[in-house]
Order: C-alpha cells, then structure tokens, then sequence
C-alpha cells in the first residue's frame, strides 16, 4: 500500500511552478493514478506530449514527479513523489514572495477546479448512465465561528481522505477517478 504523503509548500520558486494550470492538472492525475507517460498525461489532460514534458520536467525539479524505470527502457513515465499538497500557507503571510506565490497557485487551482466541472458538464452525457446521476455540486449557507470552520473541514477532509486514489487499495471493480474540491470562505459583506 502506498503511504499518505501530503506536503506543504513554501518556497516560493515551488509555489510559482504549482502556479500553471498544465502543471497543476498534470499532478493532479499522476497523483491519481499509475505511473504514465508524457503522452498517456498529454490524452488525459487534453494537451500536447512535447508540452506536458516541458511541464513534466519542472514539477520534476521541485521533487514533485520523478521519471520511473521500466524494464524495457523505451518507455519513460513519470509518477508523483507526493500524495496530496496542504495549504497551510495563508496568504497575508509575512513574507510577501511566499503570500503572493500561494494566491496565484489558489487561483490556478480554482480555474481548474471550474475547468474539470465544465468539462464534465459538457460531456455527462459520456459518463455512462451510473456517473449522470451523480450531482456534481452542492453548496450551503452556513453560520459558523471559525473554529467551527475548521472542525467541519476536518470532518469533511477525515471522510474523503480514504477515498484518496493514490493510496487506496480496496478500490472495487468499476470504481473512478473522481476530481473532489471543498472550499470553504467566510462571507462578512453578508453579516
């Protein structure tokens, strides 16, 4: 079984690289899956084999993906080093490079979050009939208190957490790679 290996990330020069959309999707389906080609991710994010290389290469220079041996030595996939990555670094930080380096990875991975969405929505039809009926959003009005925020993200992040397709291995015949996202902002223009 594959251990949990979610990482926080701080440097700056790691956070501008996690900041591209191409690089941001290429982790995230290595980190759903096996190890794979630059042309396997290039079918699977809709882009390019010479692109996802470059972008490849890198996430590879930050210790994000690494290249995998193969017995044969013609193909040349790649796998994530990691499992997951924490945002534990808020911007409003005190050092400007890293506060402004982690919005701009938040932005991209919004953007990617409303790019998977609308690509699903676009081809539902070509889910099969078990995914169309699944409702791919949900969204609340809550009043909370920020540790009750939290609480509730860590309940929520506990009940997702074994579902993690890069270490689970009970997954049953038929299962999918499925793109959860939670966000969770507090609203004060609404007190």
């Amino acid at each position: 079984m594959r251990q949990e290996q979610r990482v926080a990330v701080t440097d700056p020069t790691t956070l501008e690289a996690l900041a591209h959309p191409v690089r941001l999707d290429l982790l995230s389906y290595l980190m759903s899956s096996a190890p794979r080609t630059a042309s396997e991710c290039a079918r699977a994010i809709g882009d390019n084999p010479s692109n996802c290389s470059y972008h490849l290469r890198v996430l590879a220079k930050h210790g994000l993906v690494r290249r995998v041996e193969t017995d044969s030595g013609r193909e040349r996939p790649w796998e994530a080093t990691i499992t997951g990555l924490v945002s534990d670094l808020a911007p409003g930080t005190s050092d400007h490079a890293q506060s402004a380096a982690a919005e701009v990875v938040l932005d991209a991975s919004l953007q990617l979050d409303r790019q998977v969405a609308r690509e699903f929505l676009r081809s539902r039809d070509q889910a099969g009939p078990r995914w169309q009926g699944v409702q791919p959003r949900s969204s609340y009005g809550l009043r909370v208190t920020p540790e009750e925020m939290r609480s509730l993200l860590e309940q929520i992040d506990a009940l997702v957490r074994p579902f993690i397709a890069a270490t689970r291995q009970d997954a049953p015949a038929g299962s999918g790679v499925a793109h959860v996202s939670v966000l969770a902002v507090p609203r004060p223009s609404f007190e």
